[in-house]
């Protein structure tokens, strides 16, 4: 099935682009959320019309998230957790909680804009990307501590 992405959707694509997914993941998800548009032929063309658009309204955003980086680029954020025997947490450290702290600490970012992977299993300090933008990211400083 071929959808027309309005926002960046991670591991995806960007907005603008015509991208061929499973039916039941456009259908069920990307479509009800508003991530995408089905690309039918009228869409297309109307796609291509729209095209600049899109590009100042990605310009914007990014210009938006390049005044941002500058304060959320290495920035430092505690997350308390349990922790069993030699270290090992109870869990692990979300993507969702750390997009939490950071909207405690006045940055709003989406939690799938966060990205640590499988999640962070260990006590320690991690250097996780945020994406702002279409191409702009910030790095923070995640320290996984003990409660």
């Amino acid at each position: 099935m071929e959808v027309i992405l309005t926002e960046d959707v991670p591991k995806l694509g960007e907005m603008g682009e015509v991208v061929d997914v499973a039916p039941g993941y456009g259908r069920n998800y990307l479509i009800p959320q508003g991530l995408a548009l089905p690309a039918s032929p009228d869409k297309k063309a109307e796609l291509e019309h729209r095209k600049r658009q899109i590009e100042v309204r990605k310009e914007q955003e990014r210009e938006a998230a390049l005044g941002i980086q500058g304060d959320l680029d290495g920035l430092a954020i505690t997350i308390p957790k349990r922790v069993a025997e030699e270290d090992a947490l109870y869990g692990s450290v979300s993507a969702r909680e750390i997009a939490d702290v950071l909207a405690q600490e006045g940055f709003e970012v989406e939690h799938r804009f966060v990205d640590v992977g499988n999640g962070l299993t260990e006590l320690g300090i991690y250097r996780v990307p945020v994406k702002l933008a279409s191409g702009v990211f910030a790095h923070i400083m995640v320290w996984v501590v003990t409660v």
